[in-house]
């Protein structure tokens, strides 16, 4: 971790609203660290933010809500949750992974523990999920789970990762959690990973093939605001570019440079005739991640554009009774995103599209009917 800032004065303990695996409630890890008298240090040596009571809506990309949201629409997913919730699939990949992998403690992966304290201190999450590390050689995480859902940590990551790296991941898992991703995305798993013979589901294989089609779509999305989660997270957007480097080429960091990976993203972007569009998406279609390149050209655009200044300057959506799913803005949101993206892209593809001159309602239009064709079971 960065090094610690001594403070004239220890501050008092604060409770945090998340508890422990135990039941019993923990601190925030600025404050279990006051041992040391001192704060963890986000960019350029300042004490990292805590956002009290945000808002998953605040991180969330536009396209993850509106596919979310018309993921819930499709023919047959209320019949598959149902069946899914009401049986043994949560439980199931529980018992797989306590067999199978050590449960993160105070005891075991001390210093993950610590980093899964402060990524949920920061985010404010309501419960702090359990972690678990799992042998395994590839640079990969991730979170399930229903009532109560966990992450996972490949092993690799912990032992290639630094503290900081560690913590974007984190922030990023811990994202997917508040956001509620974790019930599709634990559907999704056991759905890829079970017998179809075993899983008896209600639905016909036609529309079950349409339904991990449509969660396939949606996972991709998700990612994207996850990314953001994390960066809010670490508190330093070098970080989370680097975490992207090493997902693309290894660890060997000093091999690799974050101006020259964004050269290759813009590149990436550019292509050189409408084919490569076609190949870009022809590509894309089979991956459970947007790819690493893709993810850091979404999140610098981000920043650039001034939304995570304005979080870090304390301008975010908080949790409350008034917060409530608005579908057709979620759609609106999701087009002008889409627009805004085809009109800064290099891509020759998305020129032509952006050049159709449609009108934003047509454009609004145009993306709800694309999600709900997407996502619809019966094609």
């Amino acid at each position: 971790m960065r090094s610690f800032n001594v403070p004239a004065r220890a501050p008092e303990p604060r409770q945090a609203r998340h508890r422990s695996r135990t039941g019993g409630p923990i601190y925030r890890i600025r404050l279990i660290f006051d041992r040391y008298k001192g704060t963890f240090k986000g960019m350029e040596g300042e004490a990292r933010k805590y956002f009290t009571d945000i808002s998953p809506r605040s991180w969330e990309h536009p396209a993850d809500r509106a596919a979310l949201t018309a993921l819930k629409q499709i023919p047959g997913m209320d019949e598959v949750l149902k069946f899914f919730i009401g049986g043994t699939g949560e439980k199931s990949i529980r018992l797989l992974f306590m067999a199978s992998a050590v449960r993160v403690t105070q005891r075991q992966f001390s210093h993950v523990y610590k980093l899964t304290q402060e990524a949920a201190s920061i985010l404010d999450a309501p419960d702090m999920p359990e972690v678990f590390v799992t042998q395994n050689p590839s640079l990969q995480a991730g979170a399930v789970g229903v009532r109560k859902p966990f992450i996972m940590l490949n092993s690799a990551l912990v032992e290639r990762f630094s503290e900081e790296e560690l913590l974007t991941v984190l922030g990023h898992e811990m994202g997917h959690v508040i956001s509620g991703h974790v019930l599709y995305k634990t559907l999704l798993w056991f759905l890829l990973n079970a017998s179809i013979a075993v899983l008896r589901l209600p639905v016909t294989q036609l529309a079950l093939m349409g339904i991990i089609a449509a969660l396939r779509e949606w996972d991709r999305k998700s990612e994207l605001s996850a990314d953001r989660a994390g960066l809010l997270t670490i508190q330093d957007p070098d970080t989370s570019y680097r975490v992207l480097m090493k997902l693309a080429g290894g660890t060997q960091i000093e091999h690799m440079d974050i101006e020259e990976f964004c050269e290759q993203a813009e590149d990436y972007d550019a292509g050189d005739n409408l084919f490569d569009g076609v190949f870009k998406m022809l590509n894309l279609v089979w991956q459970s991640h947007p790819f690493p390149v893709m993810r850091l050209a979404a999140l610098r655009q981000w920043v650039s554009d001034g939304d995570y200044d304005a979080i870090m300057g304390g301008q975010y959506q908080r949790r409350g009774p008034e917060e409530k799913e608005d579908i057709r803005k979620d759609f609106q949101d999701a087009a002008r995103e889409y627009q805004d993206e085809f009109r800064r892209s290099k891509d020759p593809l998305a020129q032509a599209m952006s050049r159709a001159g449609e009108t934003a309602e047509n454009v609004r239009k145009r993306a709800e009917d694309f999600f709900q064709s997407v996502f619809r079971g019966d094609q």
